[in-house]
């Protein structure tokens, strides 16, 4: 799955280039770049990376510069980047640090750091970490703790820093008991599980016993190959059907808790009446030791002793001896034996941890599954609980913050240079992270009614709130707001769309347009919108403030010039049109935006926008309107169609996908007519190539002139491609292919002559074509229609001089090409829409009935788009296996991708099913079918759960799962009778939760209403017939696995359930009861703030390793990894996909141990950021295997093979293409420990689905073929192996010919069978004839080598090593180019061909 993130946004006019980090221009910001890296490959089956930058003779600045602009004319500041970057990383160097009571030490630091970091350390630091008031000395002068380190007089390499304890406050105690705190629960995963602080699960280090670096070393000694137990559990086999959850969350033994006190918590004392704060008493503490001890103890300014209290008689005396301590862990050590030996054990073991495991994500991550935990006394977190943090937060004392000016501030910050905007962007992340943190938390009080409305009197739906400067409103349509939309319907969508406008407006980024903070949270079956509050907004009327747009959807309307001008600069990027509107006083009004769209100027001075729910156009097919009719393409599929509101809009990547589409349209239109108006000129003018040429010579470099004069084989296959151009069409099929390309190679450098490759596919969807200059810059597509050059330049030079200088006839030419793509402009490609149109109210001038005409056409073409030629490529993409979702949360990826919304999800899988090769989609049919029926159960659970007050929470949801997923026939919800009475007693002044209504309506919901309400739904809301009346048929029809239905639902409705084995299919008992409801979590999604500057770094790397130059692109994507780290911090998925290129490089290169490591932080932080089970843990999981192997840790290899296989069961079934490989996998390494029997059993299942996938001719079948032949050969069944050899010579031969080395290699093979064959014959045959004394011949029973397993191992999984000389690179840049040119006009069918060809030379990537 390639993700939109793999693309270079192009410049914007008046706005700094590399700035314009869109944010992957992608609404699931969420996830753009989970994908980015399905690693590049490059055997060319993909056009995406748009980067790649002419030829080796550039150096490396040159080459950023072109990246990171995306347009020939880099921006001067541009050119220093390479220098600051090192400036950044400027040298580190050691200072000593002596720490009461311990030895001096050595720290490496850096001089950016600040003092505060240092703090950071000592306080992590095995040795020191029970410090925290302290302050650091030099020569006697305490240190700033906000002072950067360059800034300090007199501290350089070997300075000593004295570390002195300070004095503590009533603050300090607190942060030092919390720290204290924090130490004691560090191993603890309780956090993780109920989903606070950022802390998440991580299993890896069950599976590798600790670090891998470390334990690589120590198990070389000695060959262990015979003690490894290889056996899986039985779940694991191929073929079983039991799907075990228990396994999910395996047991860690660090977590084991070590006691180190039963009880720490404050003492009921608090706080020192006033005499004793006189004494310097500051808080009191209760503590019961591990011997049962209990003791009460004092914080005082000098530190912490023991009082002579005891629990009901105060006596603040300290007691004898008081042990006065300045750390509290020193004070315990000394009166518990125990607490020393297991605080020192538990500090140990905390250090040993890898970092990843234990630093918080920027975004928290729930798991759906938990163990029993037991419930603990905990100080800090009861204290937590009661001042529920609501009114402060810790760092700020005293006060709230305001968020809305620290997102807007620093929005502000300068970006002029590299280490400014570094600065900016990572505080801006960490304004987000924490407002959507803070905004989780606020949307849960209010559900959970434990905020007072602003607007108490109201009925419950119509309350707002704030708490900690944060505004809430609940999703419903209050006052009618909607009524026309659809009501509650319309106001359940508008706040995610509002959402999406959020991100698109954040990502343009332009200086002096503001916009709100925003999260969205579902939870509990409401909808929650947190907003940011502008400055003075509460205090005055919403007509006062609101200065241009429309409060009343149009009816009334206001502009305003510096909003106007404000907008313009986003209009080209997000291609809205300027237009006019009526208001109620007939006169016309220019808007930039929809008219929702209001503008407000705050009391800060800054202009607002907010409800950007219409930022992108309405999408026609789910928008029936009078007298209007679609086009044919739709139409056949049934559209339009009712939708439950009328908000559904197109999504931004389908606006890129559609321009980009109709900018190929235009190119190839001007071409032709230019190849026509020369073909005319040619006739007259025998020699003279006058008016075109002369005309045009003053902008044109001299290689396009000799370009011209090609003689033009105009080819018979362009007219064709231009009737059908389906997004996947031959464009580079053209005669004349070599003349072109041959004067490309002079053509402008910035056409790298190695991405020839017709944009096939939609390469569009993968492309930014973000805010141009002129969206002509950056596309190397279709360099070689002919006449392209000239159309190009053309384009070019009219767009520049306002096409005065140019000859009519080829402003004729683009005049035509404009009118036939729907250009808003007759002299330049630009496409842009109306957001109005169709919107109800709106009224248009009437003079501009042509342009609102062309508008519409323009929307029923984009509909139309969407279904003829979106949603056959995503199919095409997974029939060629280049998009592998494997659960619904990448498959709604891959849809958005393509700009497909989920709601033409029936569309998607209608058109599967009626493919030819519906066999090869199988896998996507079953997913796409899960995802909707759990949707659609989703649906229903909103409804349900508001009708359920807080006692009845967990009958209420496990009777729902009982209903959806148990076979027992009459699931009856249990009401616990001693509520039944209390809610008798108190029908009256019962608590108003929002929404209300009958409380036990919930209860009376069986499986057989649900079924027929989950069809029903599937019929109404995505138009998709499911037949199937109860979950057993359901699984029965479609393949599906409870317990992957049990994961989707959970993960989409936020509930997390107990960790045992239930047992779906009992027809007696249901399979939940209300125990087994753990939790219900919050659904929270939020802007993703991007790191522009890394990303351009991580770009250019990719490019670089796709063109061959590894240790470039090694650089390249080190840096870009320095540079994540720099504004996300250590944990992010951008991160995550950096360390695994970085790994498949070290690996490539012959880095082992470095791809190891990398590797192992991906995992780690895929585990963390992503979900233990996401399918992109899985493909880490299954790369660091490969590494492991590779360093000869056989044991781990196969212990994390098992692991994704077990994964991979519960996530999507055994039958999914990507299972062939994991299974092949798995069978290497068998077959290299010699387990053959169970080697077998995964290699021919592996070989099963890929003929069941890839069909029975595929080069990857043959591969497979071969593998079982080597497996068999090992357990002489000679016959067998035969027999499966020369199956895949048969492919081989048929496939890539007899002359192709793989298919000598395999005629070879099937020689040497044949040979051992015969001669195990002849030796049986001895054997028979002369009995016991027979003469036998020794036999060659090889078990394989290492490296030749290895051998195989990189070859599945798409790695091969490349001797890297200079001539080598320069055929495999031709041989690429040639494979791509091959591709693009259809002659290889399936993409695998291509890719075992390069295999000798090339790193491939599947």
């Amino acid at each position: 799955m390639v993700s939109k993130t793999d693309d270079i946004p192009a410049s914007v006019p008046n706005c700094n280039p590399v700035d314009l980090a869109r944010e992957g221009e992608t609404a699931n910001s969420k996830d753009t770049s989970k994908t980015a890296l399905k690693d590049p490959c490059a055997c060319g089956h993909r056009g995406d990376t748009a980067v790649m930058n002419g030829d080796a003779s550039h150096d490396q600045a040159e080459e950023a510069d072109s990246k990171q602009d995306g347009s020939a004319d880099a921006d001067p500041a541009e050119d220093a980047n390479e220098q600051e970057v090192i400036v950044i990383q400027d040298t580190g160097f050691t200072v000593k640090i002596q720490a009461p009571g311990t030895e001096p030490f050595d720290l490496q630091v850096s001089p950016q750091e600040m003092v505060q970091e240092i703090h950071q350390v000592l306080m992590d630091r095995e040795d020191t970490c029970h410090r925290t008031c302290f302050s650091l000395q030099l020569d006697g002068n305490v240190l700033d703790n906000f002072a950067e380190l360059k800034s300090i007089e007199g501290l350089q390499e070997g300075s000593l820093l004295k570390v002195v304890e300070e004095p503590y406050t009533v603050r300090e105690a607190r942060i030092h008991v919390r720290h204290i705190r924090d130490l004691l629960k560090s191993l603890d995963p309780s956090d993780a599980y109920n989903g606070v602080d950022c802390n998440s699960l991580s299993f890896l280090s069950v599976f590798t016993d600790g670090d891998l670096g470390d334990t690589g070393k120590r198990k070389k000694k000695g060959n262990e190959l015979e003690q490894i137990d290889c056996t899986p559990p039985e779940h694991i086999l191929p073929g079983s059907k039991e799907r075990p959850l228990v396994p999910l969350q395996p047991q860690n033994k660090d977590w084991k808790p070590m006691q180190c006190l039963k009880v720490l918590t404050m003492s009921g004392w608090n706080p020192p009446p006033g005499n004793r704060k006189m004494h310097g008493d500051l808080m009191y503490l209760y503590i019961v030791t591990v011997e049962d001890r209990h003791v009460s103890i004092t914080a005082s300014t000098r530190g912490f002793y023991l009082n002579q209290s005891t629990t009901y008689n105060f006596n603040p005396k300290p007691a004898n001896p008081s042990f006065l301590s300045h750390s509290l862990v020193e004070l315990l050590s000394q009166i518990s034996a125990a607490f020393k030996k297991n605080f020192t054990a538990l500090q140990k073991k905390r250090v040993q941890r890898h970092p990843f495991e234990r630093i918080a994500t920027p975004f928290q991550v729930y798991s759906w599954t938990a163990p029993q935990i037991d419930h603990a006394m905990d100080c800090v977190r009861a204290e937590d609980a009661y001042t529920s943090r609501l009114g402060y937060e810790e760092h700020i004392p005293g006060q709230t913050r305001d968020w809305n000016e620290e997102l807007q501030t620093t929005r502000e910050l300068s970006r002029k240079n590299l280490p400014e905007r570094l600065l900016r962007e990572r505080a801006i992340f960490k304004v987000h992270s924490d407002f959507a943190a803070a905004a989780t938390r606020g949307a849960m009080a209010v559900i959970d009614g434990n905020v007072m409305a602003i607007n108490p009197g109201e009925e419950t739906r119509m309350q707002m709130f704030i708490w900690n400067n944060i505004f809430f409103s609940l999703g419903f349509d209050v006052r009618d707001h909607y009524r026309e939309l659809g009501g509650d319907a319309a106001a359940h969508a508008a706040p995610t769309n509002d959402l999406n406008g959020v991100r698109a407006y954040s990502a343009v980024d332009v200086e002096g347009l503001y916009t709100l903070g925003t999260v969205v949270v579902d939870y509990r079956g409401y909808r929650v919108t947190a907003q940011s509050i502008i400055p003075g907004i509460l205090e005055r009327e919403q007509e006062q403030s609101v200065i241009y747009g429309s409060i009343d959807f149009g009816k009334t309307v206001v502009s305003h010039p510096k909003y106007l001008e404000l907008l313009e600069k986003t209009s080209r990027p997000l291609k809205v049109q300027r237009h006019a509107v009526l208001n109620e006083k007939e006169t016309a009004v220019e808007l930039c935006s929809s008219v929702e769209c209001k503008g407000i100027i705050g009391n800060d001075g800054r202009h607002y926008i907010l409800d950007l729910l219409r930022t992108f156009p309405p999408d026609l097919n789910f928008l029936p309107v009078e007298g209007e009719e679609l086009a044919p393409e739709s139409q056949k599929l049934g559209f339009p169609r009712q939708h439950r509101h009328r908000l559904a809009c197109l999504r931004q990547e389908l606006i890129e996908a559609f321009v980009e589409h109709r900018y190929l349209l235009f190119m190839k239109m001007a071409a032709l007519q230019l190849m026509q108006q020369k073909a005319n000129k040619d006739r007259t003018a025998a020699l003279h190539d006058t008016s075109t040429a002369d005309a045009e010579s003053e902008s044109k470099p001299p290689a396009l002139e000799a370009s011209e004069k090609v003689p033009d084989g105009t080819p018979t296959s362009q007219t064709s491609s231009e009737s059908t151009l389906t997004p996947d069409d031959s464009e580079a099929t053209t005669a004349s292919e070599n003349s072109a390309s041959e004067n490309q190679e002079d053509l402008k450098s910035d056409f790298p002559t190695a991405n020839t490759n017709g944009t096939h596919e939609p390469s569009a969807a993968e492309r930014q074509n973000g805010g141009c200059d002129s969206p002509l810059e950056g596309k190397e597509a279709d360099e070689n229609i002919p006449g392209l050059a000239q159309a190009k330049e053309l384009a070019e030079s009219l767009a520049a001089e306002d096409g005065s200088g140019i000859d009519p006839k080829s402003r004729e030419v683009v005049l035509n090409a404009c009118k036939a793509v729907g250009s808003i402009s007759n002299t330049s490609f630009d496409i842009r829409f109306n957001p109005d149109i169709f919107s109800p109210g709106v009224r248009f001038p009437d003079d501009s009935t042509d342009d609102i005409q062309k508008q519409k056409q323009l929307l029923k073409d984009a509909a139309a788009f969407l279904v003829s030629c979106q949603i056959p490529s995503f199919v095409k993409d997974c029939l060629d296996h280049s998009s592998l979702p494997m659960d619904g949360a990448t498959m709604t990826e891959a849809l958005h991708q393509r700009g497909i919304n989920v709601r033409y999800l029936g569309t998607v899988l209608e058109f599967v099913d009626n493919m030819p090769a519906k066999a090869q989609l199988e896998h996507i049919y079953r997913i796409g079918i899960s995802e909707l029926i759990t949707r659609c159960a989703k649906h229903i659970f909103k409804t349900y759960l508001q009708g359920v007050e807080l006692s009845a929470l967990s009958a209420a949801v496990s009777h729902f799962l009982n209903c959806l997923l148990s076979s027992f026939p009459d699931a009856v919800a249990h009401l616990p009778a001693d509520e039944l009475v209390s809610r008798r007693k108190n029908r009256k002044r019962r608590n108003r939760v929002p929404g209300g209504g009958d409380n036990t309506a919930w209860a009376s919901l069986t499986p057989s209403e649900l079924w027929k309400n989950i069809t029903s739904e599937a019929q109404s809301y995505y138009h998709f017939n499911l037949q199937c009346e109860s979950v057993d048929q359901a699984v029965e029809k479609y393949g599906l696995q409870k317990i992957t239905l049990l994961r989707e639902i959970s993960i989409k409705t936020g509930i997390q359930i107990l960790i045992k084995e239930y047992n779906f299919d009992s027809r007696h008992k249901p399979a939940f009861t209300e125990e087994d409801i753990l939790n219900i979590f919050p659904v929270v999604k939020h802007v993703n703030p991007k790191a522009s500057d890394a990303f351009h770094f991580f770009q250019s790397g990719q490019a670089k390793v796709q063109q061959g130059f590894l240790k470039e692109g090694c650089e390249l994507i080190n840096e870009a990894l320095n540079l994540f780290n720099n504004v996300y911090g250590a944990m992010h998925v951008e991160i995550c996909a950096c360390l695994r290129l970085l790994a498949r490089l070290n690996y490539i290169m012959g880095d082992h141990p470095e791809a190891l490591s990398n590797q192992q932080k991906a995992v780690l932080m895929s585990e963390r950021v992503l979900g233990i089970e996401h399918p992109n843990t899985i493909q880490e999981y299954m790369h660091l295997a490969l590494y492991c192997f590779a360093n000869g840790q056989l044991s781990t290899a196969l212990k994390l093979l098992y692991r994704a296989r077990y994964l991979m069961l519960v996530v999507c079934g055994e039958d999914h293409p990507e299972m062939a490989l994991l299974d092949s996998n798995i069978g290497l390494v068998l077959h290299g420990v010699m387990e053959y029997d169970l080697s077998l059993r995964f290699l021919e299942n592996a070989l099963a689905i890929n003929s069941k996938y890839h069909g029975t001719r595929s080069l990857k079948v043959a591969l497979s073929h071969h593998l079982v032949a080597r497996v068999n050969e090992s357990k002489a069944e000679f016959r067998s192996a035969l027999q499966h050899e020369k199956e895949g010579y048969t492919i081989y031969k048929n496939q890539v010919g007899e002359a192709h080395e793989k298919t000598k290699e395999s005629s070879e093979y099937l020689k040497y069978l044949t040979q051992q064959a015969v001669a195990l014959q002849r030796t049986m045959n001895e054997i028979y004839k002369n009995g016991s004394n027979a003469s036998i011949m020794p036999l060659k029973f090889t078990a394989p080598s290492m490296a030749s397993v290895l051998e195989q191992l990189n070859i599945i999984n798409g790695i091969i090593f490349i001797p890297l000389s200079q001539k080598d690179l320069e055929n495999l840049k031709a041989e690429v180019q040639r494979r791509q040119l091959m591709q693009d006009s259809g002659k290889i069918e399936e993409q695998q061909g291509g890719q075992l060809e390069l295999d000798d030379k090339l790193p491939v990537d599947d």
